[in-house]
């Protein structure tokens, strides 16, 4: 059975490979070219992102790093929706990837929320028997 940091892993990597597949069906003017080349980068960025932040040696360094990640899925929302504005693809065969976009973003958020709650409860906590307490 996958564990959820594995499910939500390979959401994100079909997330990626979904923006590529986006890329590459935008039409090649100069606007269009501009927007794909942005796109590749943020779009395909919260993946390994992600992948360090499972990784991460603190708390604080999985927090930043799923900061990151969260920023990346932001740019690509605006350039998602730059692509269905300019009319460079049909809004229907956005849709999706957009609603994905959007999930992806909010369930980082929570998880940088959590994060956060956490660390603050674990330095509210008073010390156990034995253990140091620093001033």
């Amino acid at each position: 059975m996958k564990r959820d940091n594995d499910v939500l892993e390979d959401r994100i990597l079909d997330f990626a490979a979904r923006v590529g597949k986006v890329v590459d069906a935008i039409p090649h003017t100069r606007l269009g070219r501009h927007i794909a080349a942005q796109l590749v980068r943020s779009g395909t960025s919260p993946a390994p992102n992600y992948a360090e932040a499972c990784g991460a040696e603190s708390r604080n360094d999985f927090i930043h790093k799923l900061g990151i990640c969260l920023k990346e899925l932001r740019e690509s929302r605006s350039w998602l929706r730059l692509i269905i504005k300019s009319k460079l693809l049909p809004e229907s065969r956005m849709l999706k990837v957009c609603d994905e976009c959007e999930q992806l973003m909010n369930i980082i958020a929570k998880s940088i929320v959590t994060a956060k709650s956490n660390s603050r409860l674990e330095r509210n906590k008073p010390p156990s028997r034995g253990q140091r307490v620093r001033v």
